[in-house]
């Protein structure tokens, strides 16, 4: 297990964020440390998410921040050149993970389907998001496709909130959950940090309760 993986598996959420306004995500992250939640996924839905996730690592160099919905080589070489710590995409793009694996970059590629699954084994990776996994069946798929494939571990997304977030980290096979319910793009772009902050905290205080309780 990486060092990423390590301390994604720590902190056990990923906030998901759309920012449309990088001068927003400096306070953002700010309200996402006091609620207790040491790291992010800015996602490249914008045009200006390099440099959003820019303004982030500059002020918060130990913060864990990644980039999300990377979707080419050229996507991952601005986020890596923004001092993104990881790669994630919605699929696995094959493009996308040679490029993180050359250049040592952790990348967590979306998979729902066991022929994705094996297609990450294939080519080493340990960790995948399962996305989208509300959608597509939640936990009780997710634990049906995890059974023939001991050797991987998952990143839920997608569908995954307050409510059902305790039973997806229960699950022994889940690393962490990424959701953007503590900071949906409305609440940034209404600059709602205080309420971001109090729904990061309640978040956080799941996933501590969630520490040693395996499903």
């Amino acid at each position: 297990m990486n060092d990423v993986t390590q301390a994604l598996a720590a902190i056990r959420i990923i906030p998901v964020i759309v920012i449309d306004d990088p001068a927003n995500a400096v306070p953002l992250a700010r309200a996402l440390h006091a609620g207790g939640i040491s790291c992010a996924e800015v996602t490249f839905r914008t045009s200006t998410a390099a440099e959003a996730l820019r303004c982030i690592t500059g002020e918060f160099p130990d913060l864990l921040v990644g980039a999300g919905t990377v979707l080419t080589p050229e996507q991952a070489t601005w986020a890596k050149a923004a001092g993104a710590k990881f790669v994630v995409s919605p699929g696995i793009n094959p493009r996308v993970v040679d490029y993180c694996l050359t250049h040592d970059m952790p990348v967590y590629p979306g998979v729902c389907t066991p022929t994705e699954i094996e297609t990450a084994l294939s080519r080493g990776l340990r960790v995948v998001k399962f996305f989208p996994a509300e959608q597509i069946g939640g936990l009780p798929f997710l634990k049906a496709i995890a059974a023939p494939y001991s050797d991987i571990d998952f990143i839920p997304t997608g569908g995954v909130n307050a409510t059902n977030l305790g039973a997806y980290l229960a699950f022994k096979r889940v690393v962490a959950c990424g959701g953007s319910w503590m900071a949906p793009a409305e609440w940034i772009a209404q600059q709602r940090f205080d309420r971001i902050k109090d729904e990061s905290r309640a978040a956080s205080a799941i996933a501590r309760a969630s520490h040693g309780a395996t499903a």
